[in-house]
C-alpha cells in the first residue's frame, strides 16, 4: 500500500500528530485562577495548561484579566495556582 495520496503522506502525518499530542498531553496540568474581580465566573477559574505556562489571560467584561503563575512548586495532584496580576482593556 502506498501511503502517499496526491503528494500527501497521510500515514506519516497522522503518526506525527499522535506523537505530538502524546508528548504535549504529558505536560498538561490543572490550573486555578485566584484573585481578580469577584464577577469572574467560577467556570473561568479552572484551566488545563501546559506545565511550562507562566501566564494566563482571560477575556472578561470588555477586557482581559491577567494571571501569573505562583512561584510555589507543584505538589503531585495539586493544581497550579495563577494569581491575578492586573487587567487590560480591549482597544476599540
Amino acid at each position: 500500500m502506498d501511503p502517499v495520496v496526491n503528494g500527501d503522506d497521510r500515514i506519516a502525518s497522522s503518526a506525527q500528530v499522535r506523537t505530538d499530542i502524546g508528548r504535549e498531553a504529558g505536560g498538561i496540568v490543572d490550573a486555578v485562577l485566584e484573585g481578580g474581580p469577584t464577577t469572574l465566573p467560577a467556570e473561568l477559574r479552572s484551566h488545563r495548561v501546559p506545565l511550562v505556562e507562566h501566564k494566563i489571560k482571560v477575556r472578561h467584561h470588555g477586557g482581559y484579566e491577567h494571571f501569573e503563575r505562583d512561584i510555589a512548586g507543584v505538589a503531585d495532584g495539586t493544581p497550579l495556582v495563577f494569581r491575578w496580576s492586573g487587567r487590560t482593556r480591549i482597544a476599540e
